[in-house]
């Protein structure tokens, strides 16, 4: 039994069949096979930019088919190139998704890609969200995704195109409503999001 994240091999691949097994305390993301450390606990500014978001989704989505969510709450991804598709080697924990097909839900998440993902970046995590999880929401083929940067007070979209290819938008600064593609008709105030 793996009770510790110090009895992993940090190097190895591993499953999200060896995910479930896991029975230490620290959070992990499992990217493409590989272990990637969470935060303990996310800081207070976080929390509250997460809030607005999931409260703002939460009352524009009510008694509509789509559903949000915030972490921790697993979603498992499965490239539509993956030729195991049975081997799940991609768990992640997005700060909020929305999911509009109800059957990709499941007591456990969500399998498969949500329509929207929107990542909060905390100190230390930047790199995993610009880089890796840009790469896997695009190969998995996550409709819309934006970055939320509480240090510039910025938001960051990228629409997947027909090619299957991330396409940034022009970032959401304070002075504007932040727009949604999948959701045409959602606003959101950049100020009121990265208000203290």
């Amino acid at each position: 039994m793996i009770t510790s994240l110090d009895q992993l091999d940090i190097n190895e691949t591993y499953s999200y069949a060896d995910y479930l097994k896991w029975q230490f305390k620290e959070r992990v993301e499992l990217i493409k096979g590989k272990i990637f450390k969470m935060s303990p606990a996310p800081a207070r500014r976080h929390q509250r930019i997460s809030s607005v978001f999931q409260g703002e989704l939460y009352k524009f989505l009510d008694n509509k088919i789509c559903q949000v969510y915030s972490a921790p709450f697993d979603v498992r991804l499965t490239p539509a190139k993956n030729d195991q598709k049975n081997k799940i080697y991609t768990v992640v924990q997005p700060d909020i998704c929305v999911i509009c097909d109800s059957s990709k839900l499941d007591d456990k998440g969500c399998i498969g890609a949500p329509d929207w993902i929107i990542e909060i970046l905390s100190p230390g995590n930047s790199q995993t969200e610009m880089k890796n999880k840009f790469e896997v929401y695009e190969e998995n083929g996550v409709k819309e995704y934006w970055i939320a940067d509480p240090t510039s007070e910025v938001v960051f979209a990228y629409i997947l195109n027909e090619d299957g290819k991330y396409v940034g938008l022009k970032p959401f600064t304070l002075e504007e409503n932040a727009t949604s593609h999948v959701f045409p008709d959602f606003q959101l105030s950049v100020a009121a999001i990265f208000k203290d």
